[in-house]
């Protein structure tokens, strides 16, 4: 299995911010310059980018379209969603040229629904983030809609059904380590290779510096989204790359 460094940018109002375990109102803001941003994750190597609408996320209605095509225009693969909630909105993102629709919220609450489009559009073209909190009983639980509501299903479950009908790439954030930089919790992810082996896991939340990247592709996951680190300039990008 290959493995892939995913550089990251969160937007909300065009600008590149970072919220704290998913709140809103404990937002970091970076600049409004997210395609010179991209323009150097592809100069530093990168073949593939994360991006995410936070405005969507919370409210629907994808609002990224014009900055997708500008970015997917340089070269760069693009991983994005925020908002998708229907068909129409996975074919509006492909249009406007991702390589991959992430699908969260949705995928939790319908997942009929996502099913079909993992067999209408293919594995290759869906990624699933099932990001996940644990409560106070150790259940992983699930909250939606920009992690300000809690749906009734939890991880195990629902990763085992998605990897039942066929799905290839699984993101999962632990919300609680969600731009704290106290590292990733490998843990949860061990525990998910456990559950979905033949799922390709995607590493995110808290990834803090090399080491962590490193111990990502140890566990047997097969990438890591990189985000406050590297806006701070914790990590370089090129190392990370080749870590």
């Amino acid at each position: 299995m290959s493995f892939t460094v995913y550089p990251a940018l969160d937007i909300r109002d065009g600008r590149v911010v970072r919220l704290l375990q998913g709140d809103y109102a404990r937002q970091t803001t970076y600049g409004d310059d997210p395609l010179p941003r991209a323009q150097a994750f592809l100069a530093a190597g990168a073949r593939w980018m994360h991006l995410v609408d936070l405005d969507a996320a919370r409210a629907g209605g994808y609002t990224l379209a014009p900055l997708l095509r500008a970015i997917a225009d340089t070269g760069l693969q693009v991983q994005t969603g925020g908002g998708v909630r229907a068909r129409d909105d996975v074919l509006r993102l492909f249009d406007a040229g991702a390589a991959r629709v992430v699908v969260g919220s949705l995928a939790v609450r319908e997942s009929a629904a996502v099913i079909g489009w993992l067999h209408e559009f293919g594995p290759e073209r869906i990624t699933v983030a099932l990001d996940t909190r644990q409560d106070e009983q150790g259940n992983w639980r699930l909250p939606v809609q920009g992690w300000t509501d809690t749906a009734g299903e939890e991880l195990d479950v629902l990763a085992r059904r998605y990897a039942d009908a066929g799905l290839r790439h699984l993101l999962c954030t632990d919300i609680a380590r969600d731009g704290m930089l106290s590292g990733p919790n490998m843990d949860l992810y061990a525990q998910l290779r456990q559950w979905v082996p033949a799922l390709q896991v995607q590493v995110s939340g808290g990834v803090r510096d090399l080491g962590d990247v490193a111990a990502a592709r140890a566990a047997g996951c097969a990438g890591v989204v990189l985000g406050k680190a590297l806006l701070e300039g914790r990590l370089v990008l090129d190392e990370a790359l080749a870590c």
